[in-house]
């Protein structure tokens, strides 16, 4: 066992912490959270513009608009998410160095636009039979379809703002001016830097070679491979192994694997919401809710850990832990069993701890690829909602309940022979210690 540590700390410890500290992907972690509560208001509405009810789909059916205006959230939210994590990553970025947020997110978002290709579309006919042509963006990569192209471009622009900044070549205003008035022109040459070299992009892309536009080739080059490996059922398997392994040694390995995933997660999420909506079959297994699925009481699907400990516990560490560890666990929070029991460098408990979110994601994998468990249908409950009904919610079917309801008790199977090993020996490090007390 002090090998298996050893590795750990030695290893794994500080490649991930490297990794982890990174702050291109700190940037793109925590400005994709900016989307979140965005996307999870969307849901709701979405959720009210499908109840499984058929009287209720009848009604709607019958009423067309009243269905539309219940979209309305949903549309306003969903189909916005490439602009807000444009912002978002922007944003992170430029605080981690320091330099004016603000402007680093504005610019990054005009220069999205700069990057976008235009559709045209005949909207009528002049008295001559001539057609009236207008050019509009398209909006349809407004949404996730753009978010690759969002991260890339956040990046781009955020570097070259900071780093013109750097060189001080920027237009200083007298010290009378208004702070606000001072940092609006302060910004402008960087800005002007950055959109220009979006734009120079964009021509050159549209100009030379197959791509076409941006979009295009960010998505060739970068969105489909890494949808094509991190969505399959091996690399579906891969993913969990390294978030519970980086978990293993304290990092937050959801957050440290999101920074690169999510975006893949979130795209396909929003596929399946748009198919949803429009009343057709769903495609992709592996969204950014089939985490929540596999992660019942938290990372290492830990809540069939805390029901052996609250039932089954020798010891009274154990014991109490479990009695702590239970309404967060319900919540899908475990911190208190990942750094209390711990489950952190402990060579005993890191094996169910990975093992068991591999067996989940298999099962959940399979079932839902043979149709016997439906699909996520791109509805964003909160992680925290309770187990059972996440799973209802997040599939639309009563299936994904009785899916999540077979991987508690498999969690507990896989966890228990482990535990009470470990149960066995504070078990007897308090028996040991009463007997030297009395002694």
């Amino acid at each position: 066992m002090s090998k298996v540590n050893t590795f750990l700390e030695e290893k794994v410890m500080p490649v991930a912490a490297k990794i982890a500290e990174q702050r291109h992907l700190q940037a793109l972690r925590d400005g994709i959270i900016l989307a979140m509560p965005l996307i999870i208001i969307g849901s709701v509405f979405l959720i009210l513009a499908n109840l499984p009810f058929q009287g209720y789909l009848d009604y709607l059916t019958e009423h067309p608009k009243l269905k539309a205006s219940l979209l309305y959230p949903y549309r306003g939210t969903f189909e916005i998410m490439a602009l807000v994590a444009t912002f978002g990553i922007a944003y992170r970025l430029a605080e981690s160095y320091k330099v004016d947020p603000l402007a680093s997110g504005a610019i990054s978002l005009a220069a999205y636009f700069v990057g976008t290709p235009f559709v045209s579309y005949v909207i009528g006919q002049t008295p001559e039979g001539v057609d009236i042509v207008e050019t509009a963006y398209q909006t349809a990569l407004f949404t996730s379809k753009g978010l690759f192209v969002g991260m890339v471009i956040a990046v781009l622009c955020t570097e070259i703002y900071r780093k013109i900044l750097q060189k001080n070549i920027v237009i200083t205003l007298p010290d009378g001016v208004p702070p606000a008035v001072a940092k609006s022109f302060t910004a402008l040459i960087p800005g002007f830097f950055a959109i220009v070299v979006v734009w120079v992009l964009r021509l050159l892309v549209e100009n030379f070679g197959d791509f076409g536009s941006l979009h295009n080739i960010v998505t060739v080059l970068l969105q489909e491979p890494l949808t094509r490996v991190g969505t399959s059922f091996l690399g579906t398997i891969f993913i969990f192994f390294l978030i519970t392994l980086l978990w293993t040694t304290g990092l937050h390995g959801a957050s440290i694997v999101g920074a690169v995933m999510t975006p893949v997660w979130l795209t396909l999420t929003n596929e399946n919401a748009i198919s949803f909506g429009a009343g057709e079959p769903v495609k992709h297994i592996v969204t950014d809710q089939f985490n929540d699925i596999i992660f019942i009481g938290g990372s290492g699907t830990t809540l069939g850990l805390v029901f052996a400990m609250l039932f089954f516990a020798k010891s009274q560490q154990m014991k109490q832990l479990g009695r702590l560890s239970i309404g967060p666990g319900i919540f899908n929070i475990n911190e208190p069993i990942t750094f209390g029991m711990p489950i952190v460098l402990n060579p005993l408990m890191i094996v169910p701890f990975i093992l068991t979110p591999i067996v989940s994601v298999i099962i959940a994998y399979v079932s839902m690829d043979i149709g016997l468990v439906a699909k996520p249908i791109g509805i964003v409950p909160p992680w925290t909602m309770p187990p059972i009904i996440q799973g209802y919610l997040i599939t639309g079917s009563i299936s994904g309940a009785i899916l999540q309801l077979v991987i508690i008790v498999l969690s507990f199977i896989i966890y228990f022979p482990f535990f009470r090993i470990w149960d066995k020996q504070k078990a007897e490090e308090e028996n040991s210690l009463v007997n030297t007390e009395k002694a």
